[in-house]
């Protein structure tokens, strides 16, 4: 019996070789695609972000000043909330032009806190696109027009907020420095 099993199990049919293949393959897919999935949900934590003294220097301690780190109900955005997209396919492509980010990092374009004030502007503008491209998107995961209470916000915020809505602005057209130190631009600055 052991003889015949030995047997079959050196010389299996054509069937079983490619059922193991097949196998072998769906098991090799499932984990790749884990440790995959695994290392970009590593990327979206806060931990990562402020992983590079440039972040941790500069950003995360404006961040820890604003409202979306502390507030009266204890819910905490994180970088990810504003700066990567929810949608697969918009994440992925988000951190690929993350790795721009990073290239820049290794190559000392940004590697110092004054490296990185010199390009603040320029990197911000870029951020400010992406959120009127995507209609404040990341923005809109947790806010939205129709689910606030006018009420309740003060005159100024209540004529704003309703002003945009009706003129269907984005939310980063008028809170551009709303977690950041907002960088001013040359033709803010000859005004």
């Amino acid at each position: 019996m052991l003889k015949r099993f030995w047997q079959w199990f050196r010389s299996p049919s054509k069937a079983y070789a490619w059922g193991t293949i097949f196998i072998i393959g769906a098991v090799f897919g499932v984990v790749s695609w884990g440790g995959f999935n695994t290392f970009m949900e590593y990327t979206n934590t806060m931990e990562f972000c402020v992983s590079c003294h440039e972040m941790e220097q500069t950003v995360y301690q404006e961040y820890k000043q604003t409202v979306h780190y502390s507030n009266p109900s204890g819910v905490r955005a994180i970088c990810s909330d504003c700066h990567v997209p929810k949608p697969w396919t918009a994440k992925i492509w988000r951190k690929i032009k993350a790795s721009n980010e990073l290239y820049h990092k290794m190559v000392g374009t940004i590697d110092t806190k004054e490296k990185f004030e010199a390009r603040r502007l320029l990197l911000a503008e870029r951020v400010w696109a992406g959120m009127i491209a995507s209609d404040s998107r990341e923005c809109r995961n947790c806010h939205s027009y129709h689910s606030m209470d006018f009420l309740k916000q003060r005159q100024r915020s209540r004529e704003k907020m309703q002003e945009a809505m009706e003129q269907g602005k984005t939310c980063i057209e008028c809170h551009k420095g709303i977690a950041h130190k907002r960088p001013i631009s040359d033709d803010e600055f000859d005004d």
